[in-house]
């Protein structure tokens, strides 16, 4: 078995991690450094935390705080615009998915020109980007340490995703101290996305023993913690888990890639503009049951990784147990498990259906599917 295995050259992970960035960023030759956080005040102070390390370490900066929910084509080319203007040669993200997606399609574009479109798909461009920190507040997303930027056409309401290795950060920081004071619906939102990760990396076509190992322990650690981080916001270890899971199953799906929970969740958020974890929880049991018969022994072992499995039960039973598994999970955090009350509407599903055929990210999919079986996927989940 041949595999490629690709991480950040540098991962932080732990208490306090954050406050050696400064040091890290001047490792990487950095003089100037371009703050990508999302709008609104909570990005805001994290970005201005961060600006304070930097400066601290003798390092100028640039804040943009304009990074959106489902990153946009606007202000990616607007954040370029100002990053050249501000005249830096680094760029440091502080934030969940969005405000790193954002980050990288700045950066790829600061070094390769052209527009962020031009990207889209498997490793376009020809250059890195500048030296790159990503800074996660989000344990779940995993943008921190993949190759992968999902950006939204406002144009017409469409996701496209960009898989370059150009694009995985010199440095990632997993830092649970930056996690305390997110609000529950996004601890949840999130916690579900990182299991997605993990799942589907766990059962992908190009799974290798390396990925295996990271996705399994990241479905042990959410099983353990999601729970508590949700209703116990200032739980330091349970936060400190999930930053753990965040880390190892973004690490499994950069490598291993997705399936097809990811290609039906992206024009949901494309479409609706919903939490892309939010998508993914209301999707995953639904997906897991189509797949059962092509990966039954698998999703038997994530049901022990889980601690609903049973070595007596037989792989059948046991996939079984991790679907009811993921649902009262979701439950349990108040994940609403339907498409309507997230606000899908019955009448987008067929194009739903024909956009997620569309997606790449589903060819790793342990079981080939058609339009018609992702319209029924769909239609269970509505």
């Amino acid at each position: 078995m041949n595999c490629s295995y690709y991480i950040p050259m540098l991962n932080l992970v732990g208490r306090g991690v954050v406050r050696e960035v400064g040091r890290e960023a001047k490792i990487l030759h950095g003089h100037r450094a371009f703050i990508v956080a999302s709008a609104g005040e909570t990005g805001e102070g994290q970005a201005k935390q961060v600006a304070e390390i930097i400066g601290s370490s003798g390092l100028a900066f640039s804040l943009y705080c304009e990074a959106v929910p489902n990153p946009t084509v606007a202000v990616v080319e607007r954040g370029l615009a100002r990053y050249k203007e501000a005249g830096c040669d680094m760029i440091i993200a502080v934030g969940g998915g969005s405000a790193i997606d954002t980050a990288k399609g700045i950066g790829i574009l600061a070094s390769n020109g052209g527009c962020i479109r031009d990207y889209e798909g498997t490793n376009k461009t020809h250059r890195a980007m500048p030296p790159f920190i990503a800074i996660s507040t989000t344990a779940g997303t995993g943008s921190e340490v993949t190759q992968f930027a999902v950006i939204t056409d406002e144009r017409d309401h469409s996701k496209f995703t960009i898989a370059d290795w150009h694009m995985t950060p010199n440095v990632s920081v997993n830092d649970p101290e930056m996690m305390m004071s997110m609000p529950a619906p996004l601890t949840a939102a999130t916690g579900m996305d990182a299991l997605t990760h993990a799942v589907e990396a766990y059962v992908s076509k190009s799974a290798s023993p390396i990925t295996d190992a990271k996705a399994y322990k990241a479905v042990e650690l959410v099983s353990r913690s999601l729970h508590t981080a949700v209703k116990e916001g200032g739980n330091i270890e349970a936060r400190e888990d999930m930053c753990y899971a965040s880390f190892l199953a973004g690490t499994a799906f950069n490598n291993a890639g997705l399936g097809l929970v990811h290609a039906m969740a992206h024009p949901l958020g494309g479409m609706y503009n919903l939490p892309h974890g939010l998508c993914n929880a209301i999707l995953l049991p639904h997906v897991v049951k189509f797949n059962a018969d092509s990966a039954s022994k698998k999703y038997a072992e994530l049901a022990v990784a889980a601690g609903c499995g049973k070595s007596w039960h037989s792989e059948r039973e046991n996939c079984e147990s991790f679907i009811r598994f993921i649902v009262r999970l979701s439950r349990n955090i108040n994940i609403t498990p339907r498409l309507e009350s997230a606000g899908a509407k019955a009448g987008d599903l067929e194009k739903l259906s024909e956009e997620a055929m569309e997606e790449s990210i589903g060819a790793t999919n342990p079981r080939p599917y058609s339009a018609a079986q992702v319209l029924k996927i769909y239609r269970a989940a509505f």
